[in-house]
């Protein structure tokens, strides 16, 4: 378990890099991040830092969760989701904050851990699932909320169609693993409005099934 001590570090990094909503904050308080790290990283689970997991993918930084999640505005009726699964940590942080979260992952073996911890920190609202991505989830949709956690050259079009009017996703948009901007997108009675966050790192965002 996390001390308190740590748990006030954890939260004050957040805080500093621009995570201010109480509701975000809580449910990062609440889903303890170590719960998703292990082996030789266990030790720097705190720290604001991307570390590497399983299928050579990695769980992002915290405050970039926090972030991302903040600008996601999710509330308590939302059905949310998750394309890019990885750890399963920042499905638990939007389990906290919305009715139902679908998270799907590529890789069965990240899915199938993820499991095991959303089992053990009795998360009974999070279905995973192990499916391609960037084709989404069409038959939950639609959804209030949708969250990318890989970068794709534009904000994919499936995803965007699973979209409800009034809905919100935000996606790393970039054309190389260098430059890559977080942008948020709402879907209007009109069309699509589209809002530059922040500069932001990612994997690719890859369409198929992985290997493991």
């Amino acid at each position: 378990m996390i001390d308190a001590e740590r748990k006030m570090q954890f939260l004050f990094a957040l805080r500093s890099k621009g995570v201010t909503d109480a509701r975000v904050l809580g449910a990062m308080e609440k889903i303890d991040r170590g719960a998703f790290v292990k082996g030789l990283f266990a030790e720097r689970a705190y720290e604001d830092m991307p570390l590497p997991i399983s299928c050579g993918q990695t769980i992002s930084q915290p405050s970039v969760v926090g972030l991302m999640t903040q600008a996601l505005n999710v509330s308590p009726r939302d059905k949310v989701l998750e394309v890019g699964t990885g750890s399963g940590y920042q499905a638990a942080v939007l389990s906290q904050l919305a009715r139902r979260v679908y998270t799907v992952e590529r890789h069965r073996r990240l899915i199938q851990d993820a499991m095991e911890i959303f089992t053990a920190l009795d998360l009974t609202n999070v279905t995973a699932i192990t499916a391609d991505g960037s084709r989404g989830l069409p038959e939950q949709a639609p959804f209030d909320r949708i969250l990318v956690t890989a970068a794709a050259e534009d904000p994919p079009g499936p995803l965007m169609a699973q979209l409800r009017e009034g809905g919100v996703m935000v996606v790393p948009v970039g054309q190389s693993d260098t430059i890559q901007t977080l942008i948020k997108v709402t879907k209007t009675p009109d069309g699509f409005d589209y809002e530059e966050m922040r500069p932001v790192r990612f994997v690719p965002l890859l369409e198929g099934l992985g290997k493991e």
